[in-house]
């Protein structure tokens, strides 16, 4: 496994400065996962560049020793808002192109989630847990009407592109496909798409990362480590679903935390670390920053050292880099 970074987290700084601080603070993150569009912002992003000036720009990463592990363009590309969604949309299949020019291999984007039905209003829906007879059938039809056909189609654009390429979806709720069972069935009908691990997302929703790797092996093309906290006053009285986000982080059921902050200790994310590396095709655990209650230099600095340190994630990046 080779440590990398969301370089979002760190979008104060140019691309340049960003290199300067990780050379200086976090020699081992050698591996820089971009934002190239959708909700991801573009500061850091050769995308709009010209084809040299793309070439360019990626050169002069390699020529200080770091490398792209992967694009981020997570976004919503099924948004019933065309606004939106065609933007989205666009962005990915741009970024598409773009790795394919470059040769990066790994693109982290999300299903998107698209309206309730063909009269709905312009704003998405996500039916998870849909009990009540007013929900009834709505996951049924985005997945026959939108979901399906598009990421088919998504599927075959990769495979005329580009034979490494690999799209990670990322298993977040409020996207379509979020959990294992939603994740197969998409892969069924779009086999090239595979999983961005983000364990928090997994936490929250009580699911074992651990077991979702066993599960799904190889099908899991990338991973992010990021962890959260919890509020058990909060929590007990509004539960995980509560609707104030992003709220008061110091007064929320749960929060988003940088690793060795939140709940898991370095023997789990050693764990999680090894079985990565032993049962699934990801080889990247790419730090994400969403921890509000420290600063990014912080959070980014204390997740490399419990990786590091007690993971043994980054030394191999730091050998290749340099080597």
């Amino acid at each position: 496994m080779r440590l990398a970074l969301v370089t979002e987290g760190m979008i104060h700084r140019p691309i340049e400065g960003l290199m300067d601080w990780l050379e200086e603070h976090v020699p081992e993150v050698r591996d820089l996962e971009v934002g190239t569009g959708g909700y991801s912002p573009l500061g850091h992003s050769p995308l709009a560049l010209t084809g040299p000036e793309r070439r360019a720009w990626y050169d002069r990463l390699s020529d200080r020793g770091f490398r792209v592990a992967a694009f981020n363009v997570s976004g919503n590309p099924l948004h019933p808002d065309p606004a939106i969604g065609g933007r989205h949309d666009s962005d990915l299949r741009r970024t598409i192109e773009l790795a394919a020019e470059l040769g990066v291999d790994r693109i982290v984007a999300m299903s998107g989630c698209p309206a309730a039905g063909p009269n709905a209003s312009s704003a998405p829906h996500f039916a998870a847990n849909a009990w009540l007879p007013d929900y009834a059938g709505v996951a049924e039809w985005q997945w026959e009407h939108r979901v399906g056909p598009y990421w088919q189609e998504i599927d075959e654009l990769v495979g005329a592109t580009s034979r490494e390429l690999q799209i990670c979806l990322e298993l977040h709720p409020g996207a379509y496909v979020y959990n294992v069972e939603t994740y197969v069935r998409l892969n069924a009908r779009a086999p090239r798409i595979r999983v961005n691990l983000d364990p928090s997302h997994l936490f929250w929703q009580q699911m074992d990362p651990l077991l979702v790797i066993d599960r799904l092996g190889s099908l899991i093309g990338y991973s992010h480590a990021k962890d959260v906290r919890y509020d058990s006053a909060e929590l007990a009285l509004n539960g995980l679903l509560d609707s104030r986000w992003p709220g008061d982080p110091e007064h929320t059921p749960w929060d988003f935390a940088a690793v060795g902050r939140g709940v898991h200790g370095p023997d789990w994310w050693a764990t999680f670390a090894d079985a990565l590396a032993s049962g699934t095709s990801a080889p990247f655990l790419s730090i994400e920053h969403e921890d509000r209650l420290v600063s990014p230099e912080e959070g980014i600095t204390g997740s490399a050292a419990v990786l590091g340190r007690h993971a043994g994630v980054g030394a191999t990046g730091m050998a290749a880099a340099s080597g």
